[in-house]
């Protein structure tokens, strides 16, 4: 993924194994912040010293196993905040089903180093400053993350390029997701901007205002 309007920070989106989960990676320096920090911490370890990077937060859309599996080890590690709205705390217990599917280890017992989050200007690195916006439905604790100066709008489960998110899992509400969804519509971003969905292809606002039937006011 390039920038929209200067080279730095960077952001990648990342398919740790086992692939299933759009994770990004943003870097600014040797400074870094992961979203969805999904597979193996230890996976992620490696990435992040044979880089030469610093962890500095752990941020994510939604309190599904897929999405936080390695965030409470690596918040442990190096000792940083791992921000999950407070709504999807009562997830973290009922993903581990998931994560057994995947072969990936339990999440068990505290999670010291969960932070709440909520709506507002989040600067997430210095000088790098986010919108965290509160989009609810897919769970009751969805957040998307938007960063105006880059273009870029990560969006977690709550749409698709071309569909709208699950709302039949533990919290889930169709009315909910689709007041979300019309709230992103609303903002009427530009259309290059670019979105990561949780899962599957990339895309632009232009691209979903084509293609996402759910994509409206």
């Amino acid at each position: 993924m390039s920038n929209q309007k200067n080279s730095a920070p960077q952001f990648e989106v990342m398919h740790m194994e086992p692939e299933n989960t759009n994770s990004v990676l943003v870097t600014s320096g040797t400074d870094a912040v992961i979203f969805d920090a999904w597979g193996r911490a230890d996976a992620w370890e490696k990435l992040l010293e044979s880089r030469g990077l610093r962890l500095r937060a752990i941020y994510t859309t939604h309190g599904h196993g897929d999405h936080i599996s390695a965030a409470p080890a690596l918040a442990e590690k190096y000792d940083v905040p791992w921000y999950l709205n407070s709504e999807d705390n009562i997830l973290i217990p009922w993903s581990n089903n998931l994560l057994e599917y995947f072969g990936l280890p339990r999440i068990d017992g505290p999670c010291r180093k969960l932070a709440d989050i909520s709506a507002g200007d989040t600067e997430i690195l210095p000088g790098l400053h986010m919108d965290a916006i509160e989009t609810p439905g897919h769970s009751p604790g969805g957040m998307m993350y938007w960063f105006p100066d880059f273009g870029v709008l990560i969006a977690g489960d709550t749409m698709f390029r071309d569909t709208r998110g699950r709302y039949d899992l533990p919290g889930g509400d169709m009315n909910a997701l689709m007041q979300s969804i019309s709230k992103i519509y609303d903002m009427n971003l530009p259309d290059d901007t670019y979105v990561v969905h949780g899962h599957g292809v990339d895309s632009t606002i232009g691209m979903l205002r084509r293609e996402n039937p759910y994509f409206r006011d």
